[in-house]
């Protein structure tokens, strides 16, 4: 009994990271979806990269000026997320390219950046059913970002595979209007 005890954790943590690069057959987009946002993903991303677990955690364990800048933009009241993360709940909402959406995002990521559209961006929400991150690396990569990740897996891959999580710390408020 304690050897498929010891099992069950690697099971899960290997299907979860087989699913984060899991095709399930849908066509990359470089339209905004907004329609069922909790909905299989596709494997590629226009303007944009798919990163997996493995590779994220190797760009997360560098000099922190080469590190990328996480934006955790899963919705709700609170959860925890990746070290280090952002919170934009509604990011990865909206209607089109020009919305009000768009114009405070894009200040955000001025400032967060300082400016610097070279710099690694990732995108991540709940799993590989989460469309939200889809639509929010979309919205970076049309505003001109150079190294904008896809973290497909999200914090189901993320845990699955043993990585910390913490409390979210820096919340994006959105302007009211």
């Amino acid at each position: 009994m304690r050897v498929i005890g010891a099992l069950v954790p690697l099971l899960l943590c290997f299907f979860a990271h087989a699913s984060e690069l899991r095709d399930d057959g849908v066509a990359p987009t470089a339209q905004l979806r907004q329609g069922e946002l909790s909905a299989p993903t596709p494997l590629q991303i226009p303007g944009a990269r798919l990163i997996a677990t493995s590779e994220l955690r190797a760009l997360m364990s560098g000099a922190p000026e080469s590190r990328p800048v996480l934006f955790d933009v899963l919705g709700g009241d609170g959860h925890l997320s990746l070290p280090g993360a952002i919170w934009l709940p509604g990011a990865g909402r909206g209607s089109s390219f020009e919305d009000e959406t768009q114009v405070h995002l894009a200040k955000l990521l001025d400032l967060v950046t300082r400016g610097d559209r070279r710099r690694t961006l990732v995108f991540f929400c709940a799993s590989p059913t989460c469309w939200l991150s889809y639509n929010a690396a979309l919205r970076a990569a049309q505003l001109g970002y150079e190294d904008v990740r896809w973290y497909r897996g999200g914090i189901e891959a993320w845990r699955a595979a043993g990585g910390p999580v913490t409390e979210l710390r820096v919340v994006w408020k959105r302007p009211a209007g």
